[in-house]
C-alpha cells in the first residue's frame, strides 16, 4: 500500500512539473505577502499619454517625448552629466547618413529607447538611440512631382502618441504608425482643395486625445486653416480657418465674421489671403487650451490685397482656442495689416513668470518681426514687447493699445526701401530655449535687411496680376539682385541670451553665417547650437563662453535636443541645411562652405571617438559659361522668373549653399538638357519637379540665360578679388 501511495505522490509531482514547464509559471514558492504581488506587464513601446507628458522632466529627464520636450515648449533639459566642466570631454558616438541631399529641420524624439524623426520627404526612421541600429523605416510615398508648388520636402518633426508615430506629409496628409513596427495604421487627408497648393512641413502637435495640424502656402494662394483630429481614429473634430473666406458665403464659424470686418477694400479671398499655421502649435494641458502661431498675410503688400486698410484677422497672430472644439477664446494681433512677411509661427513656451510683482501664466514668442512679446495666456493680455534685434519698420510697441508703432521707414507703397528685419525675419522657426528658473531665452537671432519694392505693374496700373504656380507676393522680388545695381545692408547672425521681461541682452556671440540652428540649453550649465558653417558648439549658458565645438562638415539649421539612456546623456543633432538659406545673405568666406550638403544624424557623448570622413572640398569659383544673352532686357526677365521659381531651392542670384546644385556650376550635359530638366521633370524622383505647367520653352531659356550670366559675372568678382583688384 505504502508503494502504491508513494506511487501516485511521484506521478502527481510529475505531472505538476509537467504542468508547470509547459505553462512557463513561476516554480517561487507562493506567498501571502500582498506587497509582492507580481507587477503588470511593462506597457508597449510609444505609450505616451498627457499624463506622461506631464511628468516627464520629473519622471524621465532623459527622454525627449514631444516636440519642445513636454507641452511647455521650453526646450530646457534638466541632464547635468554632461556640463561646464566637462563638455570638452564630449565626442561623436555614432552617426547615421540619411541618403538625401535636402534639408534637415527636425527635432528628433526619444522614446522608450528609441530616437524617431522624419527625414526628407516625411521618410520617418526609428533607431536604437544608444546603438544607432535601425528598428524600422516608413515611406509615406509622397507625391514628388509637387515639388513646384511647396517650398522643399521638408519636415520639422513628428509625434508619439497612444503607440503612434504621427507624421504630417509635405503633400498634406496626416498618418498614423505604430511605434513598434513602423506599419500604418491609418491615414487622412487634411487638405480642403486639392486644387490649390497646400503643404505641410511642420511637426503636428499632440494633446487632449487629438493631433493637432496645420499647412503652409500662403505665397501661392492658400487660405491657412488648423485641424484636429482624433488621435486614435484620424476623424475630424474641429477646424479653424485663419482669415476669411468669400464674404458672399456662410462663415465657417463665428470667428471668421469677425475678421471679415477687419479686410476692406479687397479680393483678398480669390487669392487665399494667407494666415498659414505652418509652424508652431501648443497644447496647453492645464488651460485646455491649444495656441495657434498665425502666418502672414498673403500678398505680402496690404495695398493690393486689403486697399481699404483693416488689421486684416488673424494674420501674424497668437490665437487661443478650445482644445476640445476650437472655439477661439483669444487673440493677440502682432502685426495688424501684416505688409512685411512678418510671420508669427516661430517657436513659442509656457512659463509662470513673476511679472511686477505677480505670478502669471505666460506665452512667450520671438517672432519675425523683431519684438520678443510676453502675453497672459489666460486672456491675451500683453505684459511685455521688447525689440531683441534691429528694427527699423516700427519704433516700439504701445503697451496700452498692443499696437506698433510704424515707421515711414517701413513703408515701401511709394517708394522702394530696404526694412528690417526682411522676410527672413528677426528670428525664425529655429527653436529657442527658455530656462524655467532665470527665465532668460536663447535663441539664434539676425540682421538681415530687405529690399522691399511693390509690384511694378500694380505701381503703374493699379491691378495685381495673379500667377499661378509662382509665388505671388505682391512685391518685386527680383529687385534685390545685383543687376538693380542695388547693394545690400551687411547682414549678421547672432547667438543670443535675452530677458524678455527687462529687454536686455544678457550676452550675444556674432556668428560667422546669419542663418543658422536652433538651440537647446541644459541644467548642466550648457547652451548647444548648430550654425550655418557646419560648426556644432556648446557655449557657457551664463557668460556665452564657447567651451567646446565639432565641425560637421555640413551647414546646420535643425535644433540639439539631449537625452538620457541607463545613465548615460547624449546630444543629437540632424545635419543639413535648408534650401536656399544665403538669399542675398552674408558670403560664406571659409572653406565649410565648400563641402556640399550631407544630411546625417549624429550622436555625441562624453568621450565619444567616432570621426567623419572629411569630405571632398568643391570649386569656389564658377567655371567660364558660355552665355545666351548679354540683353539687359532678357537677363532681367530670367531673374525674375528664376526668382519666383528655383531661388526658393538654389539659392538667391542662382548661389547655393550646398543643399542643392549650384547651378552656376553646371556641365554641358546639363545646359544640353536643361529643358527636360526643368520643364519635363527628369529629375523629379532626386526633388527637381516639372514646370512645364507654368514656364514654357521660352521661359526656360531665359532661366538658363541669367543663371549663365550669373556664373560668369561671379567668376569675374572672385577672381578680381583674388588678384587684389576691385570689382567695378
Amino acid at each position: 500500500m505504502k508503494v502504491f501511495i508513494a506511487l501516485i505522490a511521484f506521478v502527481a509531482i510529475v505531472l505538476v512539473a509537467l504542468f508547470v514547464w509547459e505553462s512557463g509559471v513561476d516554480t517561487q514558492p507562493a506567498t501571502t505577502d500582498e506587497s509582492a504581488v507580481v507587477a503588470p506587464p511593462a506597457p508597449s513601446v510609444g505609450m505616451v499619454d498627457d499624463a506622461r507628458i506631464l511628468a516627464a522632466l520629473e519622471n524621465e529627464p532623459g527622454s525627449w517625448l514631444a516636440h519642445g520636450i513636454d507641452f511647455n515648449e521650453r526646450r530646457f533639459s534638466p541632464l547635468t552629466q554632461i556640463n561646464r566642466g566637462n563638455v570638452d570631454e564630449l565626442g561623436l558616438i555614432w552617426h547615421k547618413d540619411l541618403g538625401t541631399l535636402h534639408a534637415q529641420e527636425a527635432t528628433p524624439l526619444v522614446v522608450d529607447g528609441l530616437i524617431i524623426f522624419p527625414s526628407a520627404w516625411n521618410i520617418v526612421h526609428a533607431m536604437d538611440a544608444v546603438t544607432g541600429d535601425t528598428r524600422w523605416v516608413y515611406d509615406p510615398k509622397v507625391d514628388r512631382g509637387r515639388i513646384g508648388t511647396i517650398w522643399a520636402p521638408l519636415s520639422r518633426g513628428v509625434a508619439v502618441y497612444q503607440g503612434r508615430v504621427y507624421v504630417a506629409t509635405i503633400d498634406g496628409y496626416l498618418t498614423a504608425v505604430d511605434v513598434a513596427t513602423g506599419t500604418e495604421v491609418w491615414r487622412v487627408d487634411t487638405i480642403t482643395d486639392r486644387s490649390i497648393p497646400y503643404f505641410i512641413s511642420g511637426a503636428p502637435r499632440v494633446g487632449g486625445g487629438n493631433i493637432y495640424i496645420g499647412n503652409g502656402g500662403s505665397e501661392w494662394g492658400t487660405r491657412g486653416y488648423t485641424t484636429a483630429f482624433d488621435a486614435a481614429t484620424g476623424d475630424l473634430v474641429w477646424r479653424f480657418w485663419s482669415v476669411p473666406g468669400d464674404p458672399s458665403l456662410p462663415f465657417e464659424h463665428p470667428e471668421m465674421e469677425l475678421a471679415a470686418e477687419t479686410w476692406k477694400g479687397g479680393e483678398w479671398w480669390k487669392v487665399g489671403g494667407g494666415g498659414n499655421v505652418w509652424n508652431s502649435i501648443v497644447y496647453d494641458a492645464e488651460l485646455n487650451q491649444v495656441y495657434l502661431g498665425m502666418g502672414n498675410a498673403a500678398p505680402w503688400a496690404r495695398a493690393i490685397r486689403s486697399p481699404g486698410g483693416g488689421d486684416n484677422l488673424f494674420v501674424a497672430s497668437i490665437v487661443a482656442v478650445d482644445a476640445n472644439t476650437g472655439k477661439m477664446n483669444w487673440y493677440y494681433q502682432q502685426v495688424p495689416g501684416d505688409n512685411w512677411d512678418f510671420t508669427s509661427v516661430q517657436d513659442m513656451a509656457l512659463v509662470d513668470l513673476e511679472v511686477d510683482g505677480v505670478m502669471r501664466k505666460v506665452i512667450m514668442q520671438a517672432p519675425k518681426n523683431g519684438f520678443f512679446y510676453v502675453v497672459d495666456r489666460t486672456n491675451g493680455e500683453l505684459l511685455r514687447a521688447h525689440p531683441f534685434a534691429t528694427v527699423t519698420w516700427a519704433s516700439h510697441v504701445d503697451m496700452e493699445t498692443g499696437r506698433p508703432v510704424e515707421l515711414e521707414q517701413g513703408n515701401y507703397d511709394k517708394e522702394a526701401k530696404w526694412v528690417l528685419p526682411g522676410p527672413m525675419g528677426a528670428h525664425n522657426w529655429q527653436a529657442m530655449s527658455v530656462d524655467p528658473e532665470t527665465g532668460i531665452v536663447y535663441m539664434g537671432t539676425h540682421d538681415f535687411a530687405w529690399w522691399f519694392k511693390i509690384d511694378p505693374n500694380f505701381q503703374e496700373t493699379g491691378i495685381y496680376k495673379w500667377r499661378v504656380g509662382q509665388m505671388n507676393t505682391g512685391t518685386d522680388l527680383e529687385t534685390a539682385d545685383l543687376l538693380e545695381g542695388v547693394t545690400s545692408p551687411a547682414s549678421q547672425g547672432y547667438l543670443t541670451a535675452f530677458d524678455p521681461l527687462t529687454g536686455e541682452v544678457k550676452w550675444q556671440n556674432e556668428l560667422e553665417h546669419f542663418w543658422n540652428g536652433g538651440v537647446v540649453a541644459t541644467a548642466g550649465g550648457l547652451v548647444f547650437q548648430g550654425e550655418g558653417m557646419g560648426n556644432l558648439y556648446a557655449y557657457d549658458k551664463d557668460t556665452g563662453d564657447r567651451l567646446w565645438g565639432f565641425d560637421t562638415y555640413t551647414s546646420i539649421i535643425a535644433p540639439p535636443i539631449t537625452y538620457a539612456i541607463e545613465g548615460t546623456q547624449y546630444v543629437a543633432i540632424l545635419t543639413g541645411s535648408g534650401g536656399a538659406e544665403t538669399f542675398l545673405g552674408k558670403a560664406a568666406d571659409t572653406a565649410t562652405d565648400t563641402y556640399g550638403n550631407h544630411p546625417q544624424l549624429l550622436v555625441f557623448g562624453l568621450g565619444g571617438t567616432e570621426q567623419l570622413a572629411v569630405p571632398t572640398v568643391r570649386p569656389d569659383i564658377p567655371p567660364l559659361q558660355p552665355l545666351l544673352s548679354t540683353d539687359r532686357h532678357e537677363l532681367r526677365r530670367g531673374s525674375i522668373l528664376y526668382h519666383d521659381f528655383c531661388g526658393r531651392c538654389h539659392g538667391g542670384q542662382a548661389k547655393s549653399f550646398g543643399v542643392i546644385a549650384d547651378l552656376r556650376f553646371m556641365d554641358a550635359s546639363v545646359r544640353d538638357t536643361f529643358d527636360q530638366i526643368v520643364l519635363e521633370g527628369a529629375r523629379e524622383q532626386l526633388g527637381m519637379g516639372a514646370f512645364a505647367e507654368w514656364l514654357t520653352e521660352e521661359d526656360s531659356k531665359r532661366v538658363l540665360g541669367y543663371i549663365l550670366y550669373r556664373a560668369n559675372a561671379d567668376r569675374d568678382k572672385a577672381s578680381e578679388a583674388e588678384e587684389g583688384t576691385t570689382p567695378i
